[in-house]
């Protein structure tokens, strides 16, 4: 698609300049260009291809799986529907951990091969290098700090993370730490209002929440929940903004009886 020539790309200058004046941050998942597309036309600030496509594109009970080449396939399509939003694209796990020359490469081939406009990454000071690295070679990083899903299996649950004050303090001093390094914006996953709020105030890069409450720069959350695609994820932080998914039962069967019946297609309906 063309570039529209009115339409103000969003950058993570922007971003930072919406913090700066106190304006909210607006970011959503996608995942395709057909719903990219939308998504971007309603004005979203930044769309995030989340390694969630693990879990609401693949099937997968966490977003390990998830390569690297399956992260580009999506990031590809939703550059390709985008004239207006941020694009950042997760890194997945295992393309950046432990190996700050294989996390530059993987960074690479998703900024050369999809288009998109940052990468996101998991971690704190054990990631440090890798992030360095990557930021040396001209791409813009958010981190994610908190409930790092890629993470889960050290965690053993999705619960809330940095309710002791040991944590609290750590996820305080990386969070300083990654903006310190140069990242332009984090995501703070299921963590205390309280301390999120707190962390928004000791840095000058955009805070963006999940179940973080209201106190930070933005908030973002999957499409698909949202929309009520999915009706079996009810978490707290989770406001759902359509019933879709029975929305689209409805329209499907519908489609069944009207097949069966013999009234699909009618006669305007054929050539």
């Amino acid at each position: 698609m063309s570039v529209h020539k009115n339409v103000k790309r969003v950058t993570t200058h922007t971003l930072h300049e919406m913090k700066v004046a106190g304006e909210k941050i607006s970011m959503l998942t996608g995942y395709d260009f057909s719903m990219a597309r939308i998504i971007d036309e309603s004005g979203i600030d930044v769309i995030l291809v989340g390694d969630s496509a693990s879990n609401v594109m693949a099937g997968h009970e966490t977003t390990l799986p998830i390569t690297l080449d399956q992260m580009i396939y999506h990031a590809s399509a939703v550059v390709r529907a985008v004239n207006r939003s941020l694009v950042v694209v997760d890194m997945p796990f295992g393309s950046y951990q432990g190996n700050s020359k294989e996390a530059l490469s993987s960074a690479i081939r998703i900024m050369k091969e999809s288009g998109a406009h940052a990468v996101k990454m998991e971690g704190g000071r054990e990631i440090s290098e890798s992030i360095t690295r990557i930021l040396t070679a001209g791409i813009p990083v958010m981190g994610h700090l908190g409930l790092t899903p890629q993470s889960i299996y050290k965690f053993g649950t999705y619960v809330v993370r940095a309710k002791e004050e040991e944590e609290a303090n750590r996820l305080i001093e990386d969070a300083k730490l990654l903006e310190e390094i140069g990242c332009f914006a984090i995501v703070l996953e299921k963590i205390p209002a309280e301390l999120a709020v707190k962390v928004a105030k000791e840095v000058q890069i955009p805070i963006i929440g999940i179940g973080a409450g209201n106190g930070v720069d933005g908030q973002v959350l999957v499409v698909h929940d949202m929309l009520g695609i999915n009706n079996e994820f009810n978490p707290r932080f989770l406001r759902k903004y359509n019933n879709l998914y029975d929305q689209m039962m409805q329209s499907f069967k519908e489609y069944i009886n009207d097949v069966r019946s013999g009234d699909f297609p009618n006669d305007k309906e054929q050539y």
